[in-house]
């Protein structure tokens, strides 16, 4: 055993775990998924019985026949004196071996590689000896992609130099080596909810606690709850994604770029701008209201959303003592950025206004396939309408988008649930659906939710009889 959930933090992941059948399955169904998502790691301790029942409001006999059939599906183990332990998945589970034919993979929210990066690949090797002639470790990162950075952002506007930016292996490995420098244990951060889950897990990891402001594709930001946020709990961060928020795919309006500036400012908080998806523009129609230069401001960036998820490069873009911080305490994390990559990068950068413009081509023609598509098959969902980014947020109008998404991998389509992007739980009501796949492939996608949607739809009062004969 390495870890252990207690019965509240479990019963607040789960979120809107019922669905159609019995309650004990459709529980069983919902800690497999939270195993699949790795929000329950493996060797993890599941509450007692007797405790989850109560958080639950089950009974002890629901809560036995649940861990009764995680065992035959071998993803709990039960152990005299130790309870029940999660087991490490096993690479036939479902939504971990995608290669099964007909499976389609929705889960992570990125477009596929440009295609005119195999021939940068290429230019790149054949210089292979200037890269050899480097020691390969940087933990600041190579001066010639540094300076194209940093006039990737004199071009927005911002005066930059080659001393404000710091390339990492990603902008998740900016995320945690800001939350590692930056934070110390109990810090407050805000984050939006729904937020980008690897990015409140980077917070998490350092003992950070999370205080969520709500965003809506509709209603945008709540403003009063950030601003009741920055004045109670003072928090020492804030992580938002500004610009084609993932995954409800909203940009702030300038009411809120101030809003959120003057309460970080009143309040002395960090602002973290994580702008992975920001050139992911399809057809806003008026441009972005851009966020001050500020020493207080620190901005993320990467390639993985513009140019291919493979290439393992991001950046953080901040005022020149941040940057020395960074660079100081990066060692305990990782020696630098690989030199080939970041060769490829320097190319690239020069490239991301071609790039851009082909990937809004492919973007229009994924998000007007599915929201058709949606349209069509669900005239009883909210289907929002977006301008730009990765995914659609989809109001299912019940809170079964556990049990939705369990049911669609059992039928070869692989979703994250609503709750995969709470911050204090909640969100059942509501599913991500990327529109980065190919329009057939998302056509394909939406007929087998449909059969899903109907196998769990609906089922909310049934489930709970299924307890209740449980109980006699």
């Amino acid at each position: 055993m390495d870890s252990r959930i207690s019965a509240r933090a479990l019963a607040e992941a789960l979120g809107g775990w019922r669905g159609r059948g019995p309650a004990y399955e459709a529980l069983a169904d919902g800690i497999r998924l939270l195993c699949l998502d790795n929000r329950i790691a493996p060797r993890t301790a599941l509450p007692a019985e007797r405790e989850l029942a109560a958080a639950l409001g089950l009974s002890r006999t629901t809560v036995a026949a649940t861990y009764r059939s995680l065992r035959d599906t071998r993803h709990i183990e039960s152990l005299r004196g130790s309870g029940s332990i999660t087991l490490p998945l096993r690479r036939t589970d479902p939504g971990i071996d995608d290669r099964r034919d007909g499976v389609i993979d929705l889960q992570q929210a990125s477009p596929a590689a440009w295609p005119g990066l195999p021939a940068v690949f290429s230019e790149v090797a054949q210089d292979g000896a200037a890269l050899l002639a480097r020691t390969g470790y940087d933990v600041v990162g190579a001066p010639a992609l540094r300076e194209s950075i940093a006039q990737h952002y004199r071009q927005r506007g911002l005066a930059t130099t080659a001393d404000q930016i710091l390339v990492t292996t990603g902008a998740q490995s900016a995320l945690h080596l800001i939350a590692a420098v930056l934070l110390s244990r109990a810090d407050r951060v805000l984050i939006e909810t729904p937020t980008y889950p690897h990015g409140a897990d980077a917070f998490r990891g350092v003992g950070a606690r999370l205080v969520g402001v709500p965003v809506a594709p509709d209603a945008g930001w709540d403003l009063d709850r950030a601003a009741q946020t920055f004045a109670r709990a003072m928090p020492a961060l804030a992580y938002l994604m500004p610009e084609f928020h993932n995954p409800t795919g909203r940009t702030m309006t300038p009411q809120e770029v101030d809003a959120f500036v003057d309460g970080a400012q009143r309040a002395g908080t960090l602002l973290v701008l994580d702008e992975t998806t920001a050139g992911l523009d399809i057809d806003r129609p008026v441009p972005a209201t851009a966020f001050p230069d500020s020493d207080r401001i620190v901005r993320v960036g990467s390639l993985g959303k513009t140019v291919w998820g493979g290439l393992r490069v991001g950046w953080v873009r901040a005022n020149a003592d941040i940057i020395r911080r960074l660079a100081s305490g990066r060692p305990v994390h990782d020696l630098g950025t690989p030199e080939f990559e970041q060769a490829v990068a320097t190319r690239v950068m020069g490239l991301l206004g071609e790039i851009s413009a082909q990937r809004a081509d492919l973007l229009r023609a994924g998000r007007n396939a599915l929201t058709r598509a949606l349209t069509e098959t669900f005239p009883e969902w909210e289907v929002p309408t977006v301008h730009g980014g990765v995914s659609l947020w989809v109001g299912l109008g019940e809170p079964v988008s556990t049990p939705l998404v369990m049911s669609a991998r059992a039928r070869g389509l692989l979703l994250s649930a609503g709750s995969r992007f709470a911050v204090e739980g909640g969100h059942d009501r509501r599913l991500r659906i990327p529109f980065t796949a190919a329009p057939h492939t998302l056509e394909r996608a939406v007929g087998v939710l449909r059969t899903a949607w109907d196998d769990v739809s609906g089922s909310a009062s049934g489930s709970a009889l299924d307890d209740l004969a449980a109980v006699v």
